[in-house]
């Protein structure tokens, strides 16, 4: 299979490095042009130049986490074909000490920096007749997280407006999907981590295979998967190929969620 996303425009958030960045790169590779978004000027233009000498990325400054940075980035990027909704925030915290401010911090972040993107730019897509939008959701949506009850409720609904967005434009050859990433490799990850490994003097793989196998014994996979595993199914979700999925949640968990659907 060959995708070719050539003409095509994808705005990913939250896309300076990790999965984000992974996601930007494969579908640069893809042959799309690609808007990196991050909070601060430097991050962007580190990525950037990560992705190296193209005409085919460009940059788009703001936190999509507030009214104001989500006007900024729109004005920067007016137009796009593609939408992933990459950016997010997660961290341990008991659920009974969760102050009000995080459980809104968590929402703003993770859930209202989607809704305000898609509500710009979906209107758009299927006035043109094509378009794709897809939210990097978690396994923690369905499978809550005790020890982050507040990440876990903010990738729920995810899951609920991306099914709800979908059903709005069915007939429109626009699609809505989420995606269910498992634990992987990705900055902030080894800190959340080392935060829940007792040995601190393990490698980060070691880490990572002890936390697998005593938070999340689920996994067929057995290790973290890594950001471009994830970047793979995001690719292909945005491609014409997968125009037959539309309000789908799709597991890319490595097996850590036993249901069969």
């Amino acid at each position: 299979m060959k995708i070719d996303l050539s003409g095509r425009t994808a705005l990913v958030t939250g896309s300076t490095v990790g999965i984000g960045f992974a996601i930007a790169s494969g579908l640069h590779a893809a042959g799309a042009h690609v808007i990196l978004n991050g909070r601060s000027k430097e991050r962007v233009e580190a990525a950037l130049a990560r992705i190296g000498d193209s005409d085919r990325v460009t940059g788009a400054v703001g936190d999509i986490a507030t009214p104001d940075g989500s006007a900024s980035v729109l004005a920067q990027a007016p137009h796009v074909d593609i939408l992933v909704n990459n950016a997010g925030i997660f961290s341990p915290q008991h659920v009974f000490d969760i102050p009000d401010e995080e459980w809104e911090r968590f929402f703003s972040v993770n859930v209202l920096s989607g809704i305000r993107l898609a509500r710009h730019y979906v209107p758009a897509m299927v006035e043109s007749g094509w378009g794709r939008v897809i939210f990097v959701s978690s396994e923690s949506a369905v499978q809550i997280p005790p020890e982050m009850v507040h990440y876990g409720m903010t990738k729920s609904a995810q899951l609920a407006v991306a099914r709800g967005m979908a059903e709005a434009v069915s007939g429109s050859e626009v699609t809505v999907n989420s995606v269910l990433p498992g634990p992987t490799m990705s900055e902030g990850i080894e800190r959340f981590v080392r935060e829940m490994v007792e040995d601190q003097m393990l490698s980060f793989e070691e880490a990572g295979k002890e936390f697998i196998a005593k938070e999340r014994p689920t996994s067929l996979l057995g290790r973290l998967a890594s950001a471009q595993e994830v970047a793979n199914l995001v690719v292909y979700l945005s491609s014409e190929q997968a125009s037959a999925t539309t309000g789908a949640a799709l597991r890319v968990d490595g097996g850590v969620l036993r249901g069969v659907l």
